[in-house]
């Protein structure tokens, strides 16, 4: 049979065309082997050329050989196969115009051309899906390996991503022909347009087809997908195969929103838009929470058609709407973000009509409404989206406050993402505020307070002059006749049964009617006005004006007639009367009356509008005061925020502030001082994002000039120095150093700043001290900006003129140390420490301004001293030389004023008084000596020691001969080198320990000639009364202590009763740093006397409670300090009622639990100490401070060894209080299943307490708290604790009814008293007198406990710190070590001595 006569049908899969069909229905005849391929290919190109695409007809066995056998063949016959289906295809449309225009076209030429068609698409699409299916495979092979580009194209000759495209635009151009005329009755086969449209969405289906190298090719489907859609009513079809893909490929979204924009807009398919999203709209969404792979496509295909077509999409929003109560979050999302496209993109402008109004705040209603939604990404969404509202402008001016309130109230969110997210759209409002540029609700209060009350009185002079004024009914009739006719009109047209009565009471008179159908008309309520005369008409027949009704006229106009007879009443048609009546009398020339009301028109239309101007006004005033308040409360909270662990979250306060800086928030000011501390951030990011507001806000500021510009930022710079902190400025240097050493600070800076400094510029003296504060901030960065200057320094500050300007002094001596680096010099370096000779000009005027001042009563002399003797032992060659002389002068000035006042008339008994000043100053100056003298010698003195010790070491070894060098290997070389060095240093330490504690304080050194006159002060607090006096004899007292350690050991006991018996807080706080300085240094000497430490944890001033936290926090986090029991002083700060002492105890728990299981540890003994009757607090405290501490226990095991311990302890514990402690405990620790086991292993323990109801139901608490996590094979268990509990709270309950309270506890509270008697033996062992030095604690082994082996038959549970708090009460509590002063913590840890 001639294959013309045969018809092709498209089969589904190729090995249908091997099996024979239905009848004339072709089938391949025989797969040809691989050797026979190219010769077979070769007869079809030559029957092509013969007889045009009919070839196909004949050799299609052909293509389908090289089809089956497609991966064995060779890859340049693959190619070759390619090349010429293009070519055959490409010839085949270029004749089929001429064919399917021919009218004489034959049935079998027609049925040729189509199967012809058929064929030659169906191969070439074949092919095409093969080379993909190839390509994908070779690609996944090969991820992420180079040239991969290359390999394919030495496998396949050719690039197979650049072949693509021409093939889709050769079937693009098939399909645009006409081609319907083909098939019978012109209606083209399903199975032809699926065969064209299945290989576009296989090509869709590989992942790289979103990459940009693939645009071509997605542009080329997108356009033959159009086709099929416009001319053969592919819909539906594409519509069911993008949601399929939508759900199983995630990289397809993106590529099908452009493909869907398209079809919308430029192929005019808006319907296939309304299709997709209906399909999406029934998707359940209880199917989509299960499949999120799905639900992610479909939020990102709806997010992106939004941004592209939002007015196409707007009217099919009602069908999504559903989703926003969905369980998956991402859908949300999705509506959400379309909503806010459409507000963005449709619903923006003033020019809305009132249908897009609505629609636009509905949207906006439901965005607002999902700023509390229950997942932290979808508030986190509408945040972001509400931001980009408000960048674009397109949020109504009626919306700011509320979308304010959300954000500021979204700040204490428990989400990172949504506070950083606040943070971000209260910036936008900021920024993007319609309000003003600066933004002061002090100084917005004025203004408005003041243009209120003018509107007021606009008002009230309105309705006053409204009042005076006669109204004219008859305009008032006329104003209302048009809208009265139609609702009569309304009212005809409808049915009697219909129309709402209005009632008319039966005793009503003409007039009462008449008075009430007038105040409806007034009220516009012209509806039952009307029904009201109708009534009346049948009520009042022979009544005025009921009875006059004209029958001539019709009935609309009589009824009209008679309402305006009865709206203008009486005074009406007297006002007509007396008008016709003065019209007749009136004289020529005069005009009437009724022209006055037309003149002043204008006059009332100007104040009409002057009256809605000031409204706006205020209105206007209003909203920016509400605007500005809410961002005032909202840095309140922002700045709280700003020493998050969340690195983003930091950054974003950062921009906040410097924005609401520069929109003159007054309270910005505050946070931008607050984020200096950020610049010592070990976050590159936080430091950086401090680094980049401080160049914003002073880098850049305003000015024509250099000279201005440098002028404004040294202003901006000083306000900053106003009453800063030592921190503060501390912070500032470090910024700028780094702007210097970036050379980010113009020369203009500098050269201005000594300008000022040297009063070349006139200046105030702050502005001088400023100045050069600043130059010695910016000496850090770059040394020489000082250094070349030195001697211009030193005239500035030190100069001879006398009184002199101490503050000054001192920033210069601050800035002249930034020419050298103060730190501890190291081993690499070998260059000799930066010195200036003792002879040098800023030494002598150092000494002489010291010297002069030492008498002069100028209060900045103090610190003033304190800096020049830190600078002359930081830079002076023999500094203990010039410091001698310096205390030499002053000692002699002294001593010159005691000789003045000790006349010899005076009685010689009596003792010669020096001045207080005189005292305090000496005693200052010889303690700041005595400390940098240590310091000297530690840090410059050992490195220099070491320097040349190194120095010295090398050039030894350079002059060893070299058999020498050669004797030995090089690691044993290394390892003798090692030790060698470290034996040095070991001798250089041993060196200057003993210089400082055998020659420093000994009775030919300079200080020691001070000892006996600092301990005199000391020990004689009520002859030296003096605070003043006091604190620098303390300060001084400490920093001797510093040098020796027999003198520090000497002192002790002195130092601790000025602790504990000052009646002074600023000694008491002082002492307290000066003893933390000794515990670092001096940790054995000091650790005996450590609960006296804790004790000032509960001093009642303040500053000293705050000062002990600081200590103790800095001592126990170094490991300086043994952390035992007694920390539960540190945990009562928890409800310090000063919160940054509360704030300070929360901060050291937070520190203390990252190290290791000290928490843990710590907690049983906290619990004790804490719950104590005696020594602890009350019981809400308790619970505060005990829900922070048990929130630090997160491990299991932690977990079910407390709940054990806790669980054990009610059998030791002696009050009610104590169990309901434990069991508040025990109720707020994470328990989980391991946990209620051990609960239910020791049930026993606490089992006959559950008769409380406190203790109960703390215990029902956690049942509730393991019901909520618990699995389905753990509720058995949880039932069964369930149901012990409440038979013993049950059965306790009978009991006690039945006994009586108390008559079973004789026993157990007799014992319980004997305890407590004996506690209050032992602390009534200790008296006020002065203290002893205690003992190390080790002399508890040779005084054991008897009480602890009197009770040992008993059960109890011992903890680990339980045994520490023991053998510290038995080494404390002695009678010949004891410490006679009695303290809070004394008294806590003497509990632990139960029967």
């Amino acid at each position: 049979m001639s294959p013309r006569l045969y018809e092709f049908h498209l089969p589904l899969t190729p090995e249908e065309l091997l099996k024979s069909g239905g009848v004339n229905q072709y089938v391949v005849q025989e797969v040809l082997p691989i050797r026979n391929l190219p010769s077979q290919l070769r007869a079809f190109q030559a029957a092509f050329r013969a007889q045009g695409p009919l070839a196909m007809l004949e050799h299609f066995d052909t293509v389908y050989s090289i089809l089956y056998h497609f991966r064995s063949i060779d890859p340049g016959l693959k190619e070759d196969t390619l090349e010429f289906l293009i070519k055959v295809v490409s010839r085949h449309s270029q004749e089929l115009p001429a064919i399917l225009n021919d009218a004489t076209l034959s049935v079998s030429d027609r049925s040729a051309h189509l199967n012809a068609l058929k064929m030659n698409c169906y191969a070439l699409i074949r092919l095409l899906e093969s080379f993909e299916t190839c390509q994908t495979s070779l690609m996944d092979l090969d991820l992420g390996g180079k040239g991969k580009k290359a390999r394919a194209k030495a496998a396949h000759g050719f690039d197979w991503e650049e072949e693509r495209q021409p093939i889709l635009q050769l079937l693009t151009q098939m399909l645009q022909l006409d081609i319907r005329h083909l098939w019978n009755h012109s209606v083209i086969e399903e199975e032809f347009v699926s065969l064209v449209t299945g290989c576009c969405y296989r090509l869709l289906e590989n992942p790289t087809i979103s990459h940009q190298k693939n645009r071509a090719t997605r542009e080329a489907i997108t356009h033959l997908l159009g086709v099929a859609l416009t001319r053969y009513n592919h819909l539906l079809s594409a519509t069911v195969k993008i949601i399929q893909m939508l759900q199983h490929f995630e990289h397809l979204a993106p590529v099908l929103v452009a493909a869907v924009s398209l079809w919308a807009t430029d192929y005019g398919m808006k319907s296939i838009v309304g299709e997709i999203v209906r399909e999406i709209g029934q998707k359940c969404p209880q199917e989509l929470s299960r499949d999120s792979s799905g639900a992610k496509g479909f939020a990102a295909f709806l997010t992106e058609l939004a941004e592209r077509v939002p007015a196409i999409l707007m009217s099919s929003m009602c069908i999504l709407v559903d989703h926003l109560d969905g369980e998956n979050y991402m859908m949300r999302n999705a509506v959400l973000a379309a909503m806010a496209e459409m507000v963005l993109q449709v619903l923006n402008g003033d020019q809305l009509e009132e249908a897009a109004r609505d629609t636009r705040d509905q949207f906006l209603d439901t965005m607002q409404a999902h700023g509390h939604d229950v997942n932290s990404f979808v508030r986190s969404r509408v945040l972001q989206l509400f931001t980009r509202i408000v960048q674009q402008k397109a949020l109504p001016l009626t919306r700011f406050q509320a979308v304010v309130t959300l954000a500021v109230g979204r700040l204490a969110d428990k989400s990172v993402l949504v506070c950083k997210n606040a943070i971000q759209l209260l910036a936008s409002f900021l920024a993007n505020n319609p309000f003003s540029c600066k933004l002061s609700d002090t100084d917005l209060a004025g203004p408005l307070q003041k243009e209120t009350q003018k509107l007021q009185e606009m008002r009230a002079k309105r309705q006053a002059s409204a009042a005076s004024a006669v109204l004219d009914p008859e305009e008032e009739w006329e104003a209302m006749l048009p809208e009265l006719k139609s609702t009569l009109q309304q009212l005809r047209k409808l049915p009697q049964e219909e129309e709402i009565a209005e009632e008319m009471a039966t005793t009503e008179t003409t007039e009462e009617v008449k008075g009430r159908i007038r105040r409806l008309l007034a009220k516009a309520s012209y509806k039952q006005a009307i029904i009201l005369t109708r009534e009346a008409i049948g009520h009042f027949q022979g009544s005025e004006p009921f009875c006059h009704m004209d029958p001539e006229e019709l009935e609309e106009t009589r009824f009209l007639n008679l309402l305006g007879t009865i709206f203008k009443g009486p005074a009406a048609s007297t006002q007509e009367k007396n008008l016709q009546g003065s019209a007749e009398h009136m004289v020529p020339g005069q005009t009437n009356c009724e022209d006055k009301p037309n003149g002043s028109e204008p006059e009332k239309s100007r104040e009409r509008d002057e009256l809605v101007k000031q409204g706006m006004l205020v209105q206007y005033l209003q909203d920016a005061y509400g605007f500005s308040r809410k961002i005032t409360e909202a840095i309140g909270i922002i700045s709280k925020m700003m020493y998050e662990n969340t690195t983003t979250v930091v950054q974003e306060v950062i921009e906040f502030f410097v924005m609401a800086f520069q929109f003159g928030v007054p309270q910005a000011l505050f946070g931008v001082r607050r984020i200096l501390p950020l610049i010592w951030s070990k976050e590159p990011g936080v430091r950086e994002a401090v680094l980049n507001a401080y160049r914003q806000l002073y880098l850049n500021p305003k000015g024509d000039s250099a000279r201005a510009k440098a002028q404004a930022l040294i202003q901006n710079l000083s306000l900053l120095l106003v009453d800063a902190s030592v921190g503060t400025i501390q912070c500032l240097e470090e910024i700028l150093c780094e702007f210097v050493q970036k050379n980010e600070l113009k020369p203009a800076v500098t050269q201005l700043l000594w300008e000022r400094a040297t009063e070349k510029v006139p200046c105030s003296p702050l502005e001088r001290c400023s100045s050069v504060m600043l130059l010695g901030m910016m000496a850090r960065g770059k040394p020489e900006i000082v250094g070349s200057n030195l001697d211009t320094l030193v005239n500035i500050g030190l100069d001879e003129k006398f009184p002199q300007d101490y503050r000054l002094a001192q920033q210069v001596c601050h800035a002249i140390a930034n020419i050298s680096d103060r730190r501890k010099p190291s081993l690499g370096k070998r260059h000799p420490p930066f010195r200036l000779p003792q002879e040098h000009r800023l030494f002598e005027r150092l000494r002489e301004t010291v010297t002069k001042g030492f008498a002069h009563p100028d209060p900045l002399w103090i610190p003033f001293k304190e800096v020049a003797v830190t600078l002359i032992y930081q830079l002076a060659e023999g500094p203990d030389v010039i410091c001698a002389q310096i205390l030499q002068g002053c000692a002699k000035q002294a001593l010159e004023k005691l000789e003045e006042k000790s006349t010899p008339q005076e009685d010689p008994k009596e003792t010669p008084m020096i001045s207080t000043l005189l005292l305090m100053n000496l005693l200052s100056l010889a303690g700041d000596v005595a400390l940098q003298q240590l310091v000297h010698l530690e840090q410059a003195v050992s490195g220099e020691l070491c320097r040349r010790r190194v120095l010295r070491e090398e050039q030894e070894h350079k002059t060893k001969e070299p058999k020498e060098k050669n004797a030995s290997t090089e690691t044993t070389m290394e390892e003798e080198m090692g030790l060698v060095g470290a034996t040095a240093d070991d001798t250089e330490a041993e060196l200057i320990r003993s210089i400082c504690e055998t020659e420093l304080l000994n009775g030919k050194q300079i200080l020691a000639a001070f000892v006996p006159l600092l301990l005199k002060v000391c020990n004689n607090p009520g002859l030296y009364s003096n605070p003043e006096l006091c604190a620098a004899a303390s300060l001084t007292l400490g920093k001797f202590c510093m040098i020796s350690s027999t003198f520090c050991d000497s002192q002790l006991r002195l130092l601790f009763t000025m602790l504990e018996k000052s009646s002074l807080p600023i000694l008491r706080s002082n002492i307290m740093i000066t003893i933390g300085d000794l515990t670092i240094r001096f940790p054995n000497l000091v650790d005996p006397w450590t609960p006296h430490l804790y004790a000032r944890l509960r001093d009642p001033a303040q500053q000293v409670r705050k000062t002990a936290g600081l200590v103790m926090t800095h001592l126990i986090l170094k490991d300086m300090v043994k952390v035992k029991g007694q920390v539960s002083e540190m945990a009562v700060l928890l409800i310090d009622p000063v919160p940054q002492i509360a704030a300070l105890a929360k901060n050291f728990f937070n520190e203390l639990s990252h190290k290791g299981n000290a928490i843990y540890n710590l907690l049983p003994d906290i619990i004790s100490r804490l719950s104590d009757p005696e020594g602890g607090v009350e019981e809400e405290p308790f619970h505060t401070i005990m829900k922070q501490l048990l929130s630090y226990i997160t491990k299991d095991k932690q977990t079910e060894s407390l709940v054990e311990k806790l669980c054990q302890r009610f059998r030791t514990a002696r009050t009610e209080r104590q169990y309901r402690d434990l069991a508040y405990c025990v109720s707020q620790l994470p328990l989980t299943e391991r946990g209620l086991r051990k609960m239910m292993d020791n049930f026993d323990c606490f089992g006959d307490k559950l008769s409380d109801v406190s203790i109960f139901s703390a215990f029902l608490l956690v049942v509730g708290k393991l019901r909520r996590g618990a699995k389905p094979d753990g509720k058995a268990i949880i039932d069964e604790f369930e149901q012990k509990l409440r038979a013993c709270h049950t059965r306790g309950l009978d009991a006690i009814e039945e006994t009586g309270q108390g008559g079973s506890q004789k026993t157990p509270s007799a014992r319980k008293q004997s305890v407590v008697s004996r506690h209050q033996h032992l602390a009534s062992a200790t008296s006020d007198n002065d203290f002893v030095t205690p003992e190390p604690r080790r002399t508890a082994h040779r005084h054991p406990n008897t009480q602890q082996r009197v009770t040992k038959k008993k059960p109890r549970i011992v903890f680990s710190s339980d045994e520490s708090s023991e053998e510290e009460l038995s080494a404390e509590l002695t009678e010949d070590e004891t410490p006679k002063k009695t303290t809070p913590i004394r008294r806590a840890s003497t509990h632990r001595h139960r029967s």
